[in-house]
């Protein structure tokens, strides 16, 4: 397996069982909506040609419907072709319309710096050498010299009103109680005159990006038609959802994101090995560079074995490696069976260990907290004399070793960072983050 971010892009390439990237991109299932198909499949069997993909600093990192675009900006670029990675450090500071209610505006540093953020991040998946390198743009860069007027007259003479608001999002804000201002109204203005100074000076003809963006890559191919009488194309990816109709990568309201500070590599691992049978299959197609024999092979593993769960395992390292790294994917598999007693905890490091901890139940403790307490306190039983038959019985482990003795304590369990391990029988798990002693 590849070690570092080098040997990893290195490794990747398309599936020379297609005709061309366009026959890949379909089967893979990253094409829900584009311009004229039958053009797109020629202009990327052709020489090689330029295209972007857009990231808004709206948060401090990327999450998992970012890595979508990412990946098909990587196979495009596989393919020959030249990406442009733009962050949006003007339309950042507007934020595309939501369905429901207006965006808080960060402010100008706050976006500044998590432009850096982005910008860092998308860099981590492309290639910047060779004759098809990538090239990172920021939009402040030609929108912030331009004034209103100039706007006004060099870029919104070139828009309809009844056009934009046939656009969903607007007109689904337009229907809410919360309606919509000027500000968000003119998102989609920003975001086609993004395309069309791209087109003019990079010559770039292809944007792509989600479905629910739609609106505003036709903002930008209607405004070269208009603006320059020249032809571009745009390539909306299908939103990713659960085969029981669930937002992908969601749970309980927060975004799976791509910095491992805010979504640890533990975590990130965990939620791809709990993809369901009926979604692994799409999972590999679109996250994966793994070809097509391979994803049939697996495919058909679901169907015979699926207790061996090998596809959900080949998906959770091969996404996890490609976004954290090798090493980073080899603890958090240690740590996920030293917590099952299948390995050394003590052999952790205490950063991977308190990630996975903070998945599980848990709670905070002084050192003096009884074993039998704490047991109550993680909800791994219902009542103290309950777990006093649990420790009866030998099925109570802190690090995983047995403890039997109803007074013993969590002092001198802890393992580094000061954390311990709780288990019930084979499977249930909790944490215990002790208090370091404060001296009276």
């Amino acid at each position: 397996m590849p070690t570092n971010q080098s040997e990893l892009l290195s490794s990747q390439h398309n599936d020379s069982s297609f005709d061309d990237v366009w026959e890949e991109i379909l089967w893979r299932g990253l094409v829900h909506v584009s311009t004229d198909a039958l053009e797109l499949k020629a202009l990327l069997a052709g020489p090689p040609i330029t295209y972007y993909c857009g990231f808004d600093p709206t948060a401090p990192s990327l999450h998992l419907g970012n890595l979508v675009q990412i990946l098909l900006l990587r196979r495009l670029q596989l393919a020959g072709h030249k990406p442009l990675g733009l962050v949006g450090g003007s339309t950042g500071l507007i934020g595309d319309p939501r369905p429901t209610a207006e965006r808080t505006l960060n402010t100008k540093d706050t976006v500044a710096e998590w432009v850096e953020y982005l910008r860092q991040q998308v860099m981590r998946f492309l290639s910047f050498e060779g004759e098809n390198a990538a090239t990172m743009v920021n939009n402040l860069d030609w929108t912030a010299p331009l004034s209103a007027i100039d706007f006004l007259r060099d870029v919104g003479k070139f828009y309809r009103v009844g056009t934009m608001l046939k656009k969903d999002a607007v007109s689904t804000r337009l229907n809410s109680d919360a309606g919509i201002s000027y500000t968000e109204f003119s998102y989609q203005i920003l975001q086609g005159m993004d395309f069309l100074e791209l087109y003019r000076t990079r010559d770039c003809v292809l944007q792509t990006g989600g479905s629910d963006q739609w609106g505003n890559l036709t903002s930008g191919t209607d405004l070269i038609h208009r603006a320059e009488h020249g032809k571009a194309h745009a390539i909306g990816t299908p939103l990713i959802t659960n085969s029981d109709g669930t937002k992908f990568g969601k749970s309980e309201g927060n975004a799976v994101w791509l910095d491992p500070a805010l979504t640890s590599p533990y975590a990130f691992y965990q939620f791809w090995l709990n993809t369901l049978d009926a979604d692994v299959i799409a999972r590999l197609k679109i996250f994966t560079f793994l070809d097509r024999a391979e994803i049939k092979r697996l495919e058909a593993a679901v169907e015979s074995e699926p207790f061996r769960r090998e596809a959900q395992r080949t998906l959770a390292f091969e996404v996890t490696s490609l976004v954290h790294g090798v090493a980073a994917t080899e603890a958090a598999i240690a740590a996920a069976q030293a917590l099952f007693g299948q390995g050394d905890l003590d052999s952790l490091d205490s950063a991977t260990l308190i990630a996975a901890l903070r998945e599980l139940p848990n709670t905070e403790s002084a050192a003096d907290r009884s074993i039998l307490n704490l047991l109550v306190d993680t909800e791994l039983v219902a009542s103290v004399s309950e777990a006093r038959r649990a420790m009866a019985q030998g099925g109570v482990y802190v690090n995983n070793v047995s403890v039997t003795e109803e007074a013993e304590t969590i002092a001198g369990h802890q393992l580094a960072g000061g954390v311990a391990v709780l288990r019930r029988g084979k499977k249930t798990l909790a944490g215990v983050f002790v208090l370091p002693h404060e001296t009276p």
